[in-house]
């Protein structure tokens, strides 16, 4: 079984963000790691590989500088391998910062295509810092292979995966042929963290450089804003007689009500 996990470096969920100038956040004091959603496809990855025996391999692939310190995709590969990924493949990109996903889907695609036959492609559901949840959907169109999104428990035998996806206020169990890309949420596995050994080990698995033209675009961003400050609350009375009060200002001002 192949198996492809694709990752991105992403600002820690814990950091206060602060814009900077333009369109770009202050990197000062902003630590970027591995992003949480990336984390659970690597551990399921890694588990599948184990699962199915020798011959198997999980190969992480990131896009990225290769030159820009804490956001560095290569340390992103390096984390997967210190999970115990076999091999990783870097994807230079100078102009990464708001890169477009229709572009990275398309650079993922032409690195997995050039490693010819696969099982599985994993992403995350969402890469934290723009939120974007396209570029598995994308990923799988390029690739001309079925995309189960949201997915919070898989189990492969043979070439059939039965995968249960997280819909609003259900759960879906789907059977899908491989191969095909998978976009996991958090409950798909339990978070694993590396032993010293292993992160020592990673720094000996190798990482393939491979080289893709970005094309232009698609849009740029131009401006980036902190969200507004919330509005003072208003307290309109107390008790049953406050209701038909709050009911107006709900409907008139906030305009939440449309009855």
């Amino acid at each position: 079984m192949k198996i492809f996990v694709c990752v991105k470096p992403v600002p820690d969920t814990a950091a206060k963000i602060k814009v900077g100038g333009g369109a770009s956040i202050d990197p000062a004091g902003v630590k970027f790691v591995l992003g949480p959603y990336d984390s659970r496809a690597a551990s399921k990855a890694i588990a599948l590989r184990d699962a199915a025996g020798d011959g198997s391999e999980v190969v992480a692939v990131a896009a990225g500088n290769p030159n820009k310190g804490e956001s560095e995709a290569r340390k992103r590969i390096k984390d997967v391998l210190a999970l115990g990924a076999d091999r990783g493949i870097l994807i230079p990109d100078e102009s990464y910062e708001n890169r477009d996903p229709l572009a990275v889907a398309k650079a993922l695609a032409a690195a997995i295509k050039n490693e010819g036959e696969f099982d599985l492609v994993f992403t995350g559901r969402q890469a934290v810092d723009d939120q974007a949840f396209s570029v598995g959907p994308m990923l799988a169109t390029l690739l001309g292979v079925p995309c189960v999104t949201d997915v919070v428990g898989l189990e492969v035998d043979g070439k059939t995966a039965t995968v249960k996806r997280a819909a609003e206020g259900r759960v879906e169990v789907l059977s899908v042929n491989l191969p095909c890309v998978i976009t996991a949420q958090r409950d798909l596995a339990e978070e694993q963290y590396p032993k010293l050994k292993e992160i020592l080990k990673a720094n000996k698995k190798k990482i393939d450089t491979f080289s893709f033209e970005w094309p232009a675009p698609a849009y740029r961003v131009t401006e980036l804003s902190p969200p507004p400050e919330p509005a003072a609350g208003k307290i309109v009375g107390e008790g049953p007689d406050a209701v038909p009060e709050l009911v107006r200002l709900l409907r008139e001002e906030a305009k939440a009500l449309s009855f």
